[in-house]
């Protein structure tokens, strides 16, 4: 196989200093997978904005189909052969799957859009591709799957003959990831070149042709995928041997720690998010909620942490009612919340890590006094801090938003955990970061368990689901479908029948989640 793709020498320097790209190599081949692997901070989402318009290398060339390139916008990537696929879908729900493909390349029957043609350019590269969507439908109205399906459509419409994907798998059942490989195959061999973004070292296995490993700026090398084991990809991603399952023992609960009963909740379009959802959390014990997203998850956890109002049934922790309870009543009673969203619930981005860690300690008497914050204890406990749950930083002086996904998430996990919660909701608590900084969270969620904390998991990552969580739901449409007491014996593809509404259980069967 030809080359297609080739970066050379190039490096990236970001305004605060931070060196993002140091003289990164990287040689991709006409029809291959490529993957692109390493740790948050390794460099991997500089070197794609580059690839893809949205950055520009201070040193160093782009070269596409041997000719050097500079990539200055999305626009001029486009009109080289380059497409995206953004792990957060850049689709328009109230607009049909047609109009987002043609959105800003609408075909014109002389001043006016052309619909019908616009219908049909869909249809044919669904067609060609494999990758059939029915035009007429609404994005809003489609499933996770079909909406990344409408993306690579979109991207080939605009004749991406290289298609980079981030992190495409992380919100797919098991069924939608098979079917997405599938395609990607198809696209491979019809002569396209996919660069593959994902943390899901197995799916890498499984898919991709090639592996080129990034670490703290530099290119590690590139390897054939069949070469190469899990644990040797991960060693060279993180630099040390990583436990790629975190064995736990048999959770032995105690009593009810967190009770919702009868939750119902309506959004602002008047959709039912919630339909009478009843639930216990009981001491020393992780439960897991699975689903697809969008599927009254979010609205779940933010009715139980004080982030939503507006829902009516009963959520109590130890007894003290929430519903209408402030946030700062609700950590005061024991309650600790790692948000889904990092940057906008979990950090102040442009304050320190100090900053970050201490807040929610803002009445602890060892750092407040009468009048003044206990500044001496404040800079020892939150530089120890920052070292036990080892955030890749200078000093806990530094500010967040210089820090890569993972260490971020570190600074929200630091603070959460320290200050001994009693419930522990934990919402996507790895969602995009690496194996290494997976690793040292999911630990930490499996000994406060042992300690005798009781823990609400929200996961999209299915495996992760299985690995920390010692009972399971599966959520759809609002509702609780399915209740597992012991996953022991659960795969993943038996929860993607109940998250896809294959299969649900019995009543009878799902209110075995409430204790009380």
């Amino acid at each position: 196989m030809s080359e297609i793709l080739r970066v050379e020498r190039v490096t990236k320097v970001y305004g605060n200093g931070i060196l993002a790209n140091d003289k990164v190599e990287l040689s991709v081949k006409k029809g291959e997978i490529h993957a692109i692997c390493g740790e948050n901070g390794a460099g991997k989402s500089t070197l794609m904005k580059m690839l893809f318009g949205l950055e520009q290398p201070d040193e160093g060339g782009i070269y596409v189909k041997g000719q050097a390139c500079k990539i200055t916008s999305p626009s001029v990537a486009i009109g080289l052969g380059i497409g995206m696929v953004h792990q957060h879908f850049m689709l328009v729900d109230e607009l049909t799957v047609a109009e987002n493909v043609v959105l800003g390349y609408e075909p014109k029957k002389g001043l006016v859009i052309d619909w019908d043609k616009a219908a049909d350019m869909t249809r044919e590269v669904g067609r060609k591709y494999n990758l059939e969507v029915e035009p007429g439908l609404l994005v809003g109205d489609i499933s996770v799957g079909l909406k990344q399906r409408v993306e690579i459509v979109k991207a080939l419409l605009r004749g991406a003959e290289i298609l980079i994907l981030d992190e495409p798998t992380a919100v797919l059942t098991p069924q939608e990831t098979r079917e997405l490989f599938a395609e990607l195959k198809h696209l491979r061999d019809a002569g396209h070149t996919i660069l593959f973004i994902s943390h899901k070292l197995g799916e890498v296995k499984e898919l991709c042709d090639r592996i080129t490993i990034m670490r703290a700026g530099h290119t590690v090398g590139t390897y054939e995928a069949a070469d190469l084991s899990e644990a040797d990809i991960s060693r060279m991603m993180v630099g040390r041997d990583v436990v790629l399952k975190i064995d736990k023992a048999k959770a032995a609960p105690g009593e009810v720690e967190l009770s919702v009963r009868n939750l119902e909740y309506t959004g602002d379009l008047g959709k039912k998010a919630l339909r009478g959802v009843s639930l216990d959390v009981r001491k020393g014990e992780i439960l897991g909620v699975a689903g697809v997203e969008g599927n009254g998850q979010r609205e779940l956890v933010e009715i139980i942490t004080g982030l939503r109002e507006g829902a009516t049934g009963t959520v109590t922790l130890e007894g003290f009612p929430l519903l209408g309870a402030s946030i700062r009543e609700s950590r005061r009673r024991g309650m600790a919340h790692i948000p889904s969203d990092r940057m906008v619930y979990g950090v102040a981005k442009n304050q320190s890590i100090s900053f970050n860690i201490l807040a929610g300690k803002t009445q602890d008497e060892r750092y407040t006094g009468k009048v003044l914050f206990k500044s001496r204890a404040i800079e020892r406990d939150m530089e120890a801090l920052a070292r036990e749950y080892t955030v890749k930083c200078e000093s806990a002086q530094q500010t967040v938003g210089m820090l890569s996904g993972g260490n971020i998430q570190k600074v929200v996990v630091a603070r959460e955990m320290s200050s001994n919660p009693t419930l522990l909701v934990a919402d996507q608590p790895t969602r995009g970061i690496d194996v290494g900084a997976a690793e040292f969270i999911r630990r930490r969620i499996v000994a406060m368990r042992d300690e005798g904390t009781a823990v609400l998991l929200v996961t999209a990552d299915l495996n992760e689901a299985l690995e920390l969580s010692d009972s399971i739901v599966v959520m759809r449409d609002g509702e609780i479908v399915a209740y597992y007491p012991d996953t022991g014996d659960l795969s993943e593809e038996e929860l993607g029948f109940y998250m896809l509404g294959v299969k649900r259980q019995t009543k009878e069967e799902v209110s075995g989640v409430v204790h009380g």
